[in-house]
């Protein structure tokens, strides 16, 4: 990812972050204000881009492979046999390890440098 790109990127998730509408010049002006220099270009190309789309998705459905599911439906249906058309495939989810939290991570430092607290 270029620069530019990672600037523009950053400061649309700020403006959303922040509940501000996501245009060109609210863009251009984050930018500016970093002192990052772009080509003028692309805060208008990320402006337009969440226009159509909900910054929120993005985020959320990073890596989701969303393309892969409209290929598999759309397979059974250019074969011609409605009744040959396999059942939806139901993937299993699996059970991921619990992470530890921030405030877990900082109890536990903060035991290692000052020891156990009493309650307190």
């Amino acid at each position: 990812m270029s620069t530019a790109e990672s600037a523009c990127s950053l400061a649309a998730c700020i403006l959303f972050d922040d509940g501000i509408a996501i245009t060109s010049e609210k863009i251009h002006t984050l930018i500016k204000a970093a002192n990052v220099s772009i080509d003028s270009y692309w805060p208008g190309l990320f402006a337009k881009l969440f226009e159509k789309r909900n910054i929120e998705d993005l985020i959320f459905n990073v890596g989701s492979g969303g393309g892969a599911a409209s290929v598999a439906v759309a397979a059974p249906a250019a074969g011609g046999g409605g009744a040959a058309a396999a059942a939806p495939v139901v993937e299993e989810k699996k059970e991921e390890p619990k992470e530890e939290s921030d405030d877990d991570v900082s109890d536990q430092i903060y035991q290692q440098i000052f020891g156990p607290c009493d309650g307190v």
